[in-house]
């Protein structure tokens, strides 16, 4: 259990049989009356974010978010195939629960899979990936006096933009985090 004074961003409390994340919370003490604090939470299931209020000292649940190191192994139907680091046993996944992650999945890769009450609720990336720049159009001389971007196409599908000096072929990191080019490999 969990006290509503000790809801910090990033927390995970459980309400109503679904998992929340708090992400962000207000410690509110009026001059009159009780203090209560007031919380924006994620469901980490829908991905839904709702407000909610709790008095000062009232206790939650914690919601036992397990997380599982997993390889991304291979695409088979709608399913990802991962295989736990540590029993070696393997895991299809949807890519319905994976949600948008999947754009950046690239075979052998480590990524973080959240469980609770032993289904996937999230996929945690790393942070960058370095990817192939599959389809873009080619920088026309003169075009870089603005410093523009291009949309590029990378190696796992995903569409984001890039300068105007990226060729085809090229190798970029890219954050998974804000879908945004940081530099060549």
């Amino acid at each position: 259990m969990i006290s509503s004074n000790d809801l910090r961003p990033g927390v995970s409390v459980e309400i109503d049989g679904a998992p929340y994340k708090v992400i962000e919370f207000l410690h509110v003490k009026p001059g009159k009356g009780a203090a209560f604090v007031r919380t924006k939470l994620k469901n980490m299931q829908t991905g839904n974010v709702v407000e909610k209020t709790f008095r000062a000292g009232e206790t939650l649940p914690a919601a036992t978010i397990e997380k599982v190191e997993m390889q991304y192994l291979y695409a088979e139907g709608n399913n990802l195939v991962f295989m736990d680091m540590e029993t070696y046993e393997q895991a299809p996944i949807t890519a319905a629960q994976i949600g948008s992650a999947v754009k950046y999945l690239k075979e052998n890769m480590q990524v973080s899979i959240l469980r609770w009450n032993g289904q996937v609720i999230d996929v945690e990336l790393p942070n960058t990936v370095v990817l192939e720049v599959v389809e873009t159009d080619p920088g026309v001389k003169g075009d870089t006096a603005t410093g523009g971007t291009k949309p590029a196409k990378l190696e796992t599908g995903a569409e984001i933009q890039v300068p105007l000096f990226i060729k085809v072929g090229e190798r970029i990191r890219v954050d998974t985090r804000t879908d945004t080019y940081l530099g060549r490999e």
